[in-house]
C-alpha cells in the first residue's frame, strides 16, 4: 500500500526508508502503518541489501502515533485485529537480515520511539527529545518500546519514562545506552549514511550472524513482553476506565476512575 508519506529508496546495497509526514512532524496513522509494514516486506525480501537507513524529513524523526488514531478510532476492525496486525507488521524488523540505522532528530515519541528502539543502532542529533506519553492518552505503550528499554537501561528508567511521561534528552539517551551516538542536526544523515556504508561493506553473512547473536540475547523476551502488551491494551481499550478517559476529555473536565 503505497503512501507518499512514508518512502523506500535504494542505492546498491543500502535501503532508505523515510518518515515525510513533515507538517505532522511525521505522526504515523493507520495508513502510514500499511505503507512502513509493506515497505518492511519488501525490504525482507531483497537479499542484495546489507543496510537500511530510517530517517525523517522535517523537524522530528518521529511524534508517534496521530492522536486520533489511538485506540484503533480511525479504522474498522476489532481493537485485536488491529493490536494483532500492527505487531505482526513491526516484528518483520526481526526477520531482516540487515541491521537497521535510526537518524534521528527532533521528537522521538510513542509508538515510534519504541520502533525505533526494535531497530540495531540509534543515532540523536543534538536536540533530539525521547517520550512515551500513551499513560497520559489512557493507554499503554504496546510496540515492544517497554521490553527493549528494561533491556537497555533497566526498571527505574522505564517506570519513569512511562508512568510519568517524561521527556529525555539527546544527552541522558546517550548515557543509558539509548543512542550510541550524538551529532550536530547538519551532519545526522551523512553520519548515519557512513556508518550503513561502512556495514555494507562488510561481508554480509559475517554481519547477519553477528546480528543474530546479539537479536537472539532478546528476542524471546520481548515477544513475551509484546504478548503482555498485546492483552492488556486490548483490556484496558475494553475497560470503563478507558471510556471514561474519553468521555472526560470530549467534555473537558477531570475524569473519575473506577479502577475497572
Amino acid at each position: 500500500m503505497a503512501d507518499d508519506r512514508i518512502q523506500l529508496t535504494v542505492d546498491g546495497h543500502i535501503a532508505v526508508i523515510t518518515n515525510n509526514n513533515p507538517a505532522k512532524h511525521n505522526a504515523f496513522d493507520d495508513d502510514m502503518d500499511l505503507a512502513l509494514f509493506d515497505i518492511l516486506g519488501e525490504i525482507k525480501a531483497d537479499k542484495s541489501i546489507r543496510a537500511v537507513v530510517w530517517r525523517g524529513e522535517g523537524k522530528s524523526w518521529s511524534s508517534g502515533r496521530d492522536v486520533s488514531a489511538i485506540g484503533g478510532g480511525q479504522v474498522e476492525m476489532a481493537h485485536h485485529a488491529l493490536m494483532d496486525r500492527g505487531q505482526k507488521g513491526i516484528q518483520q524488523i526481526w526477520d531482516i537480515d540487515a541491521p537497521i540505522l535510526v537518524a534521528i532528530q527532533g521528537w522521538a515519541m510513542g509508538g515510534s520511539f519504541q520502533r525505533a528502539l526494535l531497530c540495531d543502532i540509534r543515532v540523536a542529533a543534538e536536540g533530539a527529545r525521547f517520550r512515551l506519553p500513551e499513560v497520559t492518552h489512557g493507554v499503554i505503550p504496546d510496540t515492544g518500546g517497554v521490553g527493549r528499554l528494561f533491556e537497555i537501561c533497566g526498571s527505574g528508567l522505564v517506570s519513569d519514562m512511562v508512568l510519568t511521561g517524561r521527556i529525555l534528552s539527546a544527552e541522558e539517551a546517550l548515557t543509558h545506552g539509548i543512542v550510541s551516538r550524538i551529532v550536530p542536526p547538519e551532519e545526522l544523515d551523512d553520519t548515519v549514511m557512513e556508518m550503513a556504508t561502512q556495514i555494507a561493506a562488510a561481508s554480509p553473512y559475517t554481519v547477519q550472524l553477528a546480528r543474530r547473536v546479539i537479536r537472539n540475547l532478546a528476542i524471546e523476551g520481548l515477544r513475551s513482553s509484546m504478548n503482555d502488551e498485546y492483552a492488556y491494551q486490548t483490556l484496558i481499550n475494553r475497560s470503563d476506565d478507558f471510556a471514561e478517559f474519553r468521555a472526560a476529555r470530549a467534555e473537558e473536565r477531570d475524569p473519575e476512575y473506577k479502577r475497572s
